[in-house]
């Protein structure tokens, strides 16, 4: 890799550029549509001294809520969180959520400062709760009557699910296991460490979970510790990758390598395949690298960080392994460049509501690294026979205010098909929308 030397630069100085970044004119406009789907437009890499960053300023929603197609209800199930980021539904229409912000990689580059600066006007500024949250509505109209702090003491908790009477908690560094009783409202006993997952540096430190469909194994997605790997390979030792674990004993194999950052995950209910959704990496480009959906394909390497969508290389990488570029697998399906997917979730049974009876919901916490912003909303891709047949349709929009500030940010999106609602986390305005069909 290039060597990298540390620089001192002051933070009101990065202030100052990084604001002057963010209000530069020269717009790098929407997101062409011919960069959406299995075969996206791939413009030449564009490397400059400071990628063009820009990040919507937050403000409150004002009573006014998340906008959802025409036959859809929007409801607050909850405010007042503390940074919601996944979810999971249990069998009695109980609501987990886990709360928390984790991370601590160093900066390396004056480049880094000035990203983090940007980066942080479009969070929270309250604390990760570390928790899990219980939400109950006991009465069916889509708000939470019962409220508690189902775990606590936690750290960083994301991904959550439910196997055999167990609850498994993916921290930040480790995947934890309680036992759990339907109806349950909180657990006080220790959680059983089933492994310890990679948390050197946690550059990207969220920990993606699902259950295999059969039950006995456990996917973790582990992201990667840099943007392309300036801070060395060393510290990519078991990062940008899936564990698939055996949740009886422990037992791990790397499942899948190259995948920068795979921040949700889901099982296909048609074919019963693992997917995934995927962060690619910054500053090249506002049309580059395109965040993607794909199925999970055992035994496959996806190119970070020496190549991007296949066998593109990535010309900053050096040195380069063509060896491993030779082999790297093009994704299923492009999103769209720093649209930023964290929430994925599949419709099964029945089928939602209208046209949306098979397909994938996708949360899209929303761009940085250009000066139009994209994401910032729900979206949903049609399937057929377990593969996606179509462009992405908006789903839930309005979290973009008309002048141009972010009212929220969706991260993990969860379907229930017993009560056909989805659940999106906001971890902007700390609220878990929940849209039903609307009854008459």
């Amino acid at each position: 890799m290039r060597a990298l030397r540390r620089q001192s630069v002051s933070r009101p100085a990065v202030a100052g550029l990084a604001l002057s970044l963010a209000l530069a004119g020269c717009s790098d406009g929407p997101l062409p549509p011919e960069q959406i789907g299995s075969r996206p437009h791939l413009p030449e890499p564009a490397e400059t001294l400071v990628p063009p960053m820009k990040i919507a300023s937050p403000t409150g929603w004002d009573g006014a809520k998340p906008r959802a197609p025409a036959g859809f209800t929007v409801t607050a199930v909850a405010t007042d969180l503390k940074v919601p980021r996944q979810m999971l539904v249990l069998p009695n229409g109980d609501l987990l959520v886990a709360e928390g912000r984790g991370g601590g990689a160093p900066v390396m580059r004056p480049k880094d400062l000035i990203a983090g600066v940007i980066k942080s006007r479009g969070k929270s500024g309250t604390e990760g709760g570390d928790r899990i949250t219980l939400l109950r509505d006991e009465d069916g109209d889509g708000r939470a009557e019962f409220r508690t702090t189902f775990i606590s003491g936690l750290n960083a908790p994301y991904g959550l699910a439910l196997v055999d009477g167990s609850l498994y908690v993916a921290n930040q560094d480790a995947l934890l296991r309680f036992p759990y009783q339907d109806g349950q409202t909180r657990i006080t006993t220790p959680g059983t460490q089933v492994t310890k997952l990679p948390s050197r540096l946690n550059h990207h430190w969220t920990k993606a979970l699902v259950p295999s469909a059969d039950g006995t194994k456990l996917y973790v997605g582990i992201g990667s510790n840099s943007n392309v790997g300036e801070r060395g390979m060393a510290v990519e030792e078991e990062r940008a990758v899936i564990w698939e674990i055996d949740r009886e004993t422990g037992a791990r194999r790397t499942y899948v390598t190259g995948i920068r950052n795979p921040t949700a995950l889901a099982i296909e209910p048609r074919t019963r395949a693992l997917w995934a959704v995927v962060n690619e990496r910054d500053e090249i480009g506002a049309n580059l690298v395109p965040d993607y959906l794909t199925a999970v394909r055992p035994g496959a390497f996806y190119g970070w960080p020496y190549s991007y969508w296949g066998r593109h290389i990535d010309p900053r990488v050096r040195p380069q392994r063509p060896e491993l570029v030779a082999s790297a697998v093009t994704p299923d399906y492009s999103l769209g460049s720093h649209v930023a997917p964290l929430g994925l979730a599949f419709v099964r049974g029945p089928g939602f509501a209208g046209s949306y009876g098979e397909g994938a919901f996708v949360g899209q916490h929303g761009s940085w690294n250009r000066r139009t912003l994209v994401g910032y909303n729900v979206v949903w891709v049609p399937f057929s026979n377990g593969r996606p047949a179509g462009p992405p349709r908006p789903f839930l929009t309005g979290f973009i205010d008309e002048d141009g500030k972010a009212r929220g940010r969706p991260v993990g999106v969860t379907y229930d098909p017993a009560r056909r609602a989805l659940f999106v986390a906001d971890d902007l305005s700390n609220t878990i929308w929940r849209v039903a069909p609307a009854t008459r």
